[in-house]
């Protein structure tokens, strides 16, 4: 595969920093790319996605359906994409015990583990 047949991406965090951008495959599930996003989640944060479910990929205001490949959901070859990365909020874990600041503390620490996993 030449590097024009790869479809560049970079994740956008819900505080608009990036990530990436990193290359895949055309052919690769919606789902495969969930799951090396959580393979690679940092194991020191309050929230860890259990399953592809737990995140939520969303381009060009629509959220990419899991059973579908990058080709297939009308990523483009050759230019990068920002595909947004949402996740339930830390706070829906009540019985953590921590302040108020907790949730941000914690959505720092994520951001920091996931851009140096995916890079």
């Amino acid at each position: 595969m030449g590097s024009e047949d790869w479809i560049e991406l970079k994740f956008r965090l819900a505080d608009g920093t990036d990530i990436g951008p990193s290359k895949y495959s055309p052919s690769m599930t919606v789902s495969s790319l969930k799951e090396k996003i959580i393979s690679q989640w940092p194991k020191d944060s309050e929230y860890i996605p259990l399953s592809v479910n737990d995140v939520k990929l969303i381009t060009a205001g629509k959220i990419l359906d899991n059973n579908r490949t990058l080709a297939e959901s009308r990523l483009p070859v050759g230019v990068i994409s920002t595909v947004h990365l949402l996740f339930p909020p830390p706070t829906l874990h009540k019985k953590s015990g921590l302040g108020d600041d907790a949730p941000l503390n914690s959505f720092h620490s994520f951001k920091r583990g996931l851009r140096s996993s995916l890079h």
